[in-house]
C-alpha cells in the first residue's frame, strides 16, 4: 500500500500522487479523474473519453436537400407562429 500527503495550496488540497502510479493508470499532468466516495473511503479512476464521435459540418449535412428542408420548415411552422414571449430574437 502506499502512503501519500496531503498539502495545502491556495484554498485547495492537493495529493500528491507518485509517479509509477501516474504510469501503471496511463494518466498525464492535466488528465481528468473520477473521484467517488464510499462508506469513508475514496476510489480514484481516470474519466474514459467519451466515446461520442465528433462529427464536421460537412458530415452533418450529408445528404440534406432542398426538398427535405422544405419538408422539415413546413412540419415546423407552427414552431414559428406567435410573437416572442421572453428575449427571444425575432
Amino acid at each position: 500500500m502506499l502512503t501519500v500527503n496531503v498539502r495545502k495550496q491556495g484554498g485547495a488540497a492537493i495529493m500528491t500522487i507518485p509517479a509509477d502510479v501516474l504510469k501503471t493508470l496511463d494518466v498525464k499532468i492535466g488528465s481528468t479523474l473520477e473521484l467517488e466516495v464510499v462508506d469513508g473511503a475514496f476510489t480514484v479512476r481516470p474519466t474514459r473519453p467519451s466515446s461520442r464521435k465528433r462529427y464536421t459540418l460537412e458530415e452533418l449535412l450529408r445528404g440534406v436537400t432542398e426538398e427535405k428542408m422544405a419538408e422539415l420548415n413546413a412540419d415546423t411552422a407552427w414552431a414559428h407562429e406567435g410573437k416572442p414571449l421572453g428575449r427571444e430574437l425575432s
